[in-house]
């Protein structure tokens, strides 16, 4: 029987729970209460405006189904807001507020932060050759994932 310590899928799940850990550690340590999804979609929706939920969950390899959570969590904390679009009354365009913005802003340092950690017992080269790796192993299985990685819809 194989050692689960020596299997990539269990090493990426533990990488997961600790990279969730203190990306909410840091973020709670200054004062701001979003998830590691409710950050990617922010700072998502921030650099594309008017972009879709559908769109928004594709860009960020986000379940289509509970990206709906995800944004009514934001839209709550005032840092979202959905518009009906112009060109088709059914579609919801998602848009940063001013308070968005600033929570952005301020968030940044501890996002950093938490990156940084995530990292500490890498040399900048290992740290660097470990993000291209897994770059490299997540786009040769993006396909496969229940929620694939879409640029741009």
């Amino acid at each position: 029987m194989s050692d689960p310590n020596e299997m990539p899928g269990h090493l990426a799940r533990r990488f997961q729970q600790i990279a969730v850990a203190v990306f909410l550690a840091e973020v709670e340590a200054a004062g701001f209460d979003l998830t590691p999804v409710q950050y990617a979609a922010l700072a998502t929706i921030s650099t594309n405006p008017a972009i879709d939920q559908i769109t928004l969950a594709g860009q960020i390899a986000y379940d289509r189904t509970t990206i709906t959570g995800v944004i009514d969590r934001l839209v709550q904390k005032g840092l979202v807001v959905r518009q009906t679009n112009s060109r088709d009354r059914r579609a919801r365009e998602l848009k940063i507020t001013d308070e968005g913005k600033k929570t952005l802003r301020k968030i940044t340092p501890a996002v950093e932060s938490a990156q940084r950690i995530m990292l500490r017992g890498l040399s900048e080269e290992e740290a660097a050759e470990l993000m291209r790796l897994l770059g490299k192993a997540i786009a040769a299985g993006n396909e496969l994932s229940r929620a694939p990685l879409r640029d741009g819809g």
